[in-house]
């Protein structure tokens, strides 16, 4: 099962990549409940082992792609982020003091801090695209005007998954010309 796990894990990234047009050096947030993955409610049965399995498949995608990622942790830490802490500098973050465990943080949050070479949680991002797998609620995370990206799969596990990608707002009403790569 753990395979199969790793296998939509990057199949998800790849293809939300590709549709939301991210490039070297774009954010990215993934919230992620491994209880949902695993077929449990949201925080009732959090698995290190299906965290473990989603980093092992998205981790490969990001760095070729130089996509940086924050993680979202659960609820418990007020949803903050992490990442690392070269990109929390590049993008202007202010970093928080915490540390992501299991069941205070989540084991995607607490994987994703053991995996990465220099950790740091934040409270607030702007990303440019988002994956939420099990219903963590990332839209906070987003840039604002977000746009649902739809995948060719539907769920990690068992968890359904829900996608966006991040477009400039259109101003200026019906006398202004708009961009068409920027849509």
């Amino acid at each position: 099962m753990m395979e199969c796990i790793e296998k939509q894990a990057a199949q998800a990234v790849e293809e939300l990549l590709q549709a939301a047009g991210l490039q070297s050096g774009d954010l990215l947030v993934i919230g992620c409940s491994s209880s949902e993955v695993m077929g449990q409610r949201i925080g009732k049965g959090s698995s290190l082992e299906a965290a473990e399995a989603i980093w092992a498949g998205i981790a490969p995608v990001l760095r070729r792609s130089g996509i940086a990622l924050a993680v979202q942790c659960c609820e418990h830490l007020n949803r903050a982020l992490i990442l690392e802490q070269a990109d929390a500098e590049r993008f202007g973050y202010e970093v928080v003091n915490v540390r992501p465990q299991p069941h205070a943080g989540g084991a995607f949050a607490t994987t994703a801090w053991a995996h990465m070479e220099h950790p740091v949680a934040v409270e607030h991002i702007r990303a440019k695209a988002g994956l939420d797998i099990g219903g963590t609620l990332i839209g906070m995370h987003l840039k604002e005007v977000a746009v649902p990206v739809r995948l060719s799969l539907q769920q990690i596990g068992e968890a359904h998954i829900l996608c966006a990608r991040t477009r400039p707002k259109f101003i200026g009403g019906e006398r202004a010309c708009y961009c068409a790569e920027l849509k």
